[in-house]
């Protein structure tokens, strides 16, 4: 088959074929349609390389149908490939380097979300800007009648609009903020649309009413996670459902030493922050929930913020395993697994323990060995 990669960008397309190491043709065009002659179903097929961005759904598809072998890079893993090296980074060349990694098999490939996930994506995509411009709004809103030192009392949002028309304020404040108030009327009236929507295409999926039987978990959070993970059996176990969502610690290690940072933040942001905060939530409010215990326990040792990332952490891991083995949350087996973990982590505390004793008992003796290579102190005596 043919070796050809696209560099996929807002305004145009890069187009790379090679073989044999050596460049065959290059394009530049401004929309897919413009390749048909060259990967359309009357040309020869072809491996085609394209990088997981906004586009690659579309173009997979356009692709796939006209007969061509599709690869989405995994776009993390790209600079493995010599994607700007030597500061050099242009469309041209960055084709060219993943078309030269198509003939060589070095792609590192990126999962293609199934239709059905693709479609939740977009809805909850929607639905975030719906909500993210409300929010604004509002914040608008109350800025204007804090600066005519006015003040509004603290509701929800969807009762937000109906509270400002009923506070009594001055004439010209009400004209200002008019043409707000009715934007966010029609945001509310789209946004319990779009919820409706979002609560029938979940209820018909089980994967989703399954993971809403954990503690705190809604439809948003439940299915923002199933449109991330797409497919539970795609990951061995729940420290790789970690890493992929970007909530586990970085790590600069060299030798014997060990250096953990910050979360890699490498995932999903959208559902990263979805678990963070439902996490806050859980830490808020007095449970026995096993989860919610253990994360105060981590929060008296290591302060809350790290404690709600934990338990964020492991929140993505019990949805996983609720998933995989496609079974209701149980508290009593939550706190048998935390309860395991704290085992394991109390032996590697004392088996790290007793090494540094180990290796302390050695510098003692190599010190008590050669003490007489030592200088002798000089003895001070009093005048």
């Amino acid at each position: 088959m043919r070796k050809v990669a696209l560099d996929l960008a807002a305004r145009k397309i890069a187009y790379c074929e090679v073989a044999n190491e050596q460049v065959l043709e290059r394009r530049t065009v401004s929309s897919i349609g413009r390749l048909e002659d060259l990967l359309g179903p009357d040309s020869p097929p072809a491996r085609v390389a394209i990088e997981a961005c906004r586009e690659a759904w579309h173009v997979h598809a356009r692709l796939t149908g006209w007969g061509n072998e599709v690869l989405l890079v995994d776009t993390t893993r790209v600079r493995q490939l010599g994607v700007g090296q030597h500061g050099r980074k242009t469309d041209r060349i960055d084709a060219e380097v993943l078309a030269l990694a198509v003939e060589r098999n070095q792609i590192p490939t990126a999962h293609l979300l199934s239709p059905e996930r693709q479609q939740l994506r977009m809805q909850l995509s929607v639905r975030r800007a719906l909500v993210t411009t409300r929010a604004e709004y509002v914040t608008t809103v109350r800025g204007l009648v804090r600066a005519a030192g006015g003040k509004l009392p603290t509701c929800d949002t969807d009762r937000f609009v109906d509270r400002v028309r009923e506070a009594k304020l001055e004439h010209g404040i009400n004209e200002l903020v008019a043409p707000l108030l009715d934007v966010l009327d029609q945001l509310n009236t789209k946004l319990a649309e779009l919820e409706q929507q979002l609560e029938q295409k979940c209820a018909d999926d089980p994967v989703i009413t399954l993971l809403m039987t954990a503690p705190y978990i809604g439809v948003v959070t439940a299915g923002a996670f199933v449109s991330v993970i797409d497919d539970a059996h795609r990951f061995s176990d729940s420290r790789k459902v970690g890493a992929y969502l970007g909530i586990v610690p970085s790590e600069k290690s060299s030798g014997n030493r060990r250096r953990l940072g910050s979360i890699t933040k490498k995932g999903n942001g959208y559902l990263r922050s979805l678990l963070v905060e439902v996490s806050w939530s859980m830490m808020r409010r007095k449970s026995d929930d096993p989860l919610t215990c253990w994360a105060q326990a981590v929060a008296k040792r290591r302060g809350k913020r790290i404690a709600v990332v934990a338990l964020a952490r492991r929140l993505a891991a019990v949805l996983w395993a609720m998933w995989r083995d496609d079974t209701v949350y149980d508290p009593q087996w939550v706190g048998k697994r935390i309860a395991r973990g704290l085992k394991r982590e109390a032996q590697d505390i004392k088996i790290r323990a007793d090494a540094m004793k180990r290796a302390a008992e050695k510098v003692r003796r190599r010190a008590h060995r050669y003490r007489h290579h030592l200088p002798k102190a000089e003895e001070v005596t009093t005048p």
